[in-house]
């Protein structure tokens, strides 16, 4: 039937029930066809009980009446509203143009709905069981909303185009055809994707995802068993906020922002934690579900707006798998989830602004990769001492590389923390001492002990006390003969003093001639003045530079 119907009557030949012909006026005055029984468990789309042919109706009606609908009644708008229905066969709308609301509540599908290369003003699938959804290229002028739907075949969004919001709040998704739960390479949402308490056995695939507002996934738990990864986002685009985080109070706020209230109706069965209670004492103030995925993740070469946000959660990977950031760029990276103990975390080439971290949520024992990593500021969140943050750079740095180290003091240098900035350096220089042969490894250890590679002039210039005081010692009962008969007075202290200080003369070196074994005592001075003296000027330079 290519026509619309324009008296508003089914056609004879539809042979419709009753339940469809009263769905049928329903649709054409705008207003609910709810079918359930208000039994909990009878009206559960997931239960095992059978639903009465009552509760039964045609795909091929559903779409008559989406894709060419008897016009409303004066005075309504033609919508579709049908709950607690039992829908046999397939819902085909591929490639359709749907021009009426419509929301399909706590229905049950017999077969997969199709909606491929349909365009749509908004459509709603709330707490319903679908074998499968088929939806690559789907358009949507408004919404797209599944929430608290089942869909154990996958689902399928590839390319696909919503105008508004994608909201996948409470989903529980199986794997699909190549193990794939959420297939949305390429897809566009031109506000904000929520996908917070979504459950996904499989991977959940969004390669070249364009998000025009925030992606929320607040409580989800991804799993994929059979591939390297449970979330493959590589090239993401978020223009605002991308949250993988604790459902709890910010997450809960964002999601009841937003239409429509996403509080669960049914229990979930396969979820591992429990989810928030139907009616809280505080909407504002849900038990707290972290966000768990067990698999890679992979966000390679995402933009972010706003702010990348890893806040308490619980990634599991198993070894050579990753929680890989390569290449990421934003303004925020909050990492503070708790500590991965296997698998590899690589920040390799990301950029970032503002670095928030947790000492306790860093891998150690080489589980950290960042090569070219380059952060502006430092925000850890507790206590962060330096060592703590040395002992990350070691574990970033299995094989020595300087570039993490000189990041880390430039970062704390540009935050007035100089101190801090030049252990980070000294730190830098004892690594690469060990890479060293024996004979730099010898030199190295001499400049540490003595003048800690020149990152400590005050160690020098005590050095160069010692050395005067123990000069003055020696030449006082070691006195040289003069060279001549005229000269300055002796005195042992400046003439020690005269050896030390390189450039300046104070007349005492030169006029006195130490023989013998006095000689290799006054060379010794004059290069170890020369050493400690040019290590004081470079750290006092350094200093006064900074300041």
């Amino acid at each position: 039937m290519s026509e619309p119907l324009d008296d508003g009557e089914p056609p004879a030949a539809l042979r419709l029930t009753p339940t469809e012909w009263a769905m049928w006026q329903a649709f054409r005055n705008g207003s609910s066809y709810d079918l359930r029984t208000g039994d909990l468990v009878e009206d559960d789309p997931n239960g095992i009980r059978p639903w009465s042919e009552r509760r039964t109706v045609r795909a091929r009606i559903i779409a008559l009446l989406l894709l060419h609908g008897p016009p409303p009644l004066l005075g309504r708008v033609a919508a579709l509203h049908l709950a607690g229905a039992q829908i046999i066969g397939r819902l085909d709308l591929s490639g359709g143009s749907v021009q009426p609301f419509f929301e399909l509540r706590h229905c049950r599908f017999e077969e997969e709905v199709l909606l491929a290369e349909c365009r749509l003003s908004t459509g709603r699938f709330i707490g319903c069981r679908i074998p499968r959804l088929e939806a690559a290229r789907v358009s949507t002028d408004g919404d797209l909303h599944l929430p608290r739907c089942t869909v154990p075949g996958g689902i399928r969004l590839t390319d696909a185009s919503i105008g508004t919001d994608l909201m996948m709040n409470e989903v529980t998704v199986a794997g699909g055809r190549r193990g794939r739960a959420v297939a949305a390479d390429g897809l566009t949402v031109g506000q904000d994707l929520q996908a917070s308490l979504l459950l996904a056995s499989g991977e959940v695939s969004m390669r070249g995802a364009r998000v025009g507002g925030s992606l929320f996934m607040y409580g989800s738990e991804l799993s994929n068993r059979r591939g390297p990864y449970a979330l493959h986002a590589p090239q993401l685009q978020v223009e605002r906020f991308a949250h993988f985080a604790a459902f709890g109070p910010s997450g809960a706020r964002h999601m009841l922002s937003m239409t429509p209230p996403t509080g669960t109706r049914f229990p979930q069965p396969g979820r591992t934690t429990p989810p928030p209670p139907v009616e809280p004492p505080d909407p504002l103030d849900p038990p707290l579900q972290h966000f768990h995925c067990m698999g890679g993740m992979k966000l390679d070469d995402g933009r972010f707006g706003d702010s990348l946000v890893l806040d308490r959660a619980r990634v599991v990977l198993e070894r050579g798998q990753e929680l890989s950031l390569r290449r990421v760029q934003t303004p925020e990276l909050c990492f503070t989830p708790e500590r991965i103990s296997r698998g590899r975390v690589v920040l390799s080439g990301a950029t970032v602004g503002n670095l928030v971290d947790r000492a306790s949520s860093w891998p150690v024992n080489e589980g950290l990769w960042m090569a070219g990593f380059s952060y502006e500021h430092l925000i850890p969140l507790g206590p962060f001492p330096l060592e703590e943050r040395l002992r990350w750079v070691a574990t970033a740095t299995p094989e020595y590389s300087a570039e993490p180290y000189e990041q880390l003091a430039t970062v704390l240098r540009n935050s007035g923390e100089d101190a801090e900035a030049r252990r980070v350096l000294l730190a830098k220089q004892r690594r690469r001492r060990e890479t060293l042969p024996l004979a730099g490894k010898l030199w190295g250890y001499l400049q540490d002990w003595t003048v800690a590679y020149g990152y400590k002039p005050g160690l020098a210039a005590v050095w160069m006390a010692v050395l005067w005081a123990s000069g003055t010692v020696y030449f006082s009962a070691n006195k040289p003969e003069p060279r001549g008969d005229e000269g300055p007075h002796w005195d042992a202290a400046l003439y020690a003093l005269d050896m030390l200080l390189p450039v300046i003369d104070l007349g005492h070196d030169s006029a006195w001639r130490p023989e013998g074994h006095y000689q290799w005592i006054a060379s010794a001075l004059i290069l170890a003045g020369w050493v400690l003296a040019t290590t004081v000027a470079a750290g006092t330079t350094r200093l006064l530079r900074r300041q």
